[in-house]
């Protein structure tokens, strides 16, 4: 079977040397609007096996033309062009899957079920770190309790040594963080599905040997969750973990409306906010090559009729010997095992599914285990 990557930075990379490494397709197209970076990556990471082609995601009959003759398609692009990928994969008859970061984008790719189903094909959006990675583990704790009360999901992506202003790298898109950061959270409150603020909700974390850290609400991360365990599940969050008082530094700049897509007239030209907020992300905050990903997922609930908690805890660090960052691995591995068993059919059935309802999360977290991710199984 045949697979293409869209995109061709860091996290597909990551999902391309992991296509490499286990050997997964007998030929991947590596497709980005940049054709010169999709060349050096394919010559980079390719193994061979991957050649590179120029492609504006925004183009629909070049990506229909891109896609066509593949098995898989992988979104490694910002999240405004999966809702297009994902058509153009079920007019291929291609499974498809992506990294999220939008709830609206994701809802949109869920109602192609119908489509999808009619084709042949899965797709699953939302495969990265958090949702993704994060998604299914909280899957495998509620599949082990007989009745699930609570469950509380914290992730984040730090720089090993913090830096002002933000003490805080980037390890993805600034589009993707601001989004984060700006965007409705989505939760359960008695079983009902709320919404709440981001940069809220701060709480202490004590995390040795990194000591203490914060957490706060920031959209995105639940994705799916609180709507499939609605009535099921009392309780549910999501925050993401950073160093103490970034939540504060942070929150003013959003206060003041600098995470609006509104265009606004500035001299003679017409700007989004948060374009310019994005660009001097970019500019000021160091790139995260030396990075540490945190994932902690507890439930609560009962087992055999006792009161029960179940933890998975997983630190990754950036790894000098294949040059990819944490967040490159814990982001672009699951992507990867997605691939992987979209490829070998080995979903709960074709059509449109979020990562909670897609896959065995037993299969799922053993895939995981071979690629080096060390999740800590804290449970009963």
């Amino acid at each position: 079977m045949k697979a293409i990557i869209v995109g061709a930075g860091r996290m597909a990379e990551a999902v391309l040397h992991d296509f490499v490494r286990f050997n997964l397709f007998e030929a991947i197209t590596l497709a980005d609007a940049d054709g010169a970076r999709a060349e050096d990556l394919a010559r980079r990471r390719g193994g061979g096996v991957a050649r590179a082609v120029a492609l504006d995601a925004a183009d629909g009959r070049a990506v229909a033309r891109a896609v066509a003759g593949h098995g898989v398609v992988v979104s490694a692009v910002p999240y405004r062009y999966n809702l297009g990928l994902a058509r153009a994969a079920v007019a291929a008859g291609a499974h498809f899957t992506d990294m999220g970061g939008n709830n609206d984008v994701v809802a949109a790719e869920l109602a192609l079920d119908g489509e999808a189903r009619q084709a042949g094909v899965t797709l699953v959006p939302d495969m990265g770190l958090a949702p993704g990675l994060a998604t299914v583990l909280a899957a495998a704790l509620v599949a082990r309790l007989d009745e699930t009360a609570e469950v509380h999901i914290r992730v984040g992506g730090l720089p090993r040594e913090p830096k002002p202003p933000l003490d805080y790298a980037l390890v993805f898109s600034p589009y993707g963080l601001i989004n984060e950061y700006a965007e409705p959270c989505l939760v359960l409150r008695e079983g009902r599905v709320e919404i709440v603020e981001p940069l809220t909700g701060v709480e202490e974390l004590d995390w040795p040997p990194f000591g203490r850290l914060e957490a706060f609400h920031t959209s995105g991360g639940a994705s799916t969750l609180p709507r499939t365990w609605a009535g099921r599940v009392r309780e549910l969050d999501y925050k993401t973990i950073r160093y103490p008082g970034h939540c504060a530094r942070v929150k003013p700049f959003f206060d003041l409306g600098l995470a609006s897509q509104d265009e606004i007239t500035i001299g003679h030209a017409r700007v989004r906010p948060r374009d310019v907020f994005a660009e001097r992300l970019a500019s000021a905050l160091p790139e995260g090559d030396d990075d540490i990903v945190l994932v902690r997922c507890w439930a609560k609930g009962t087992k055999g009729g006792k009161p029960t908690t179940l933890t998975y805890e997983l630190v990754d660090y950036a790894d000098a010997a294949t040059g990819l960052t944490a967040m490159m691995r814990t982001t672009g591995w699951p992507v990867a095992v997605a691939a992987q068993l979209l490829a070998e059919d080995k979903t709960a059935r074709p059509g449109a599914l979020p990562p909670e309802l897609a896959f065995a999360p037993e299969a799922f977290l053993a895939a995981l285990g071979k690629r080096g991710l060390d999740l800590k199984d804290q449970g009963a």
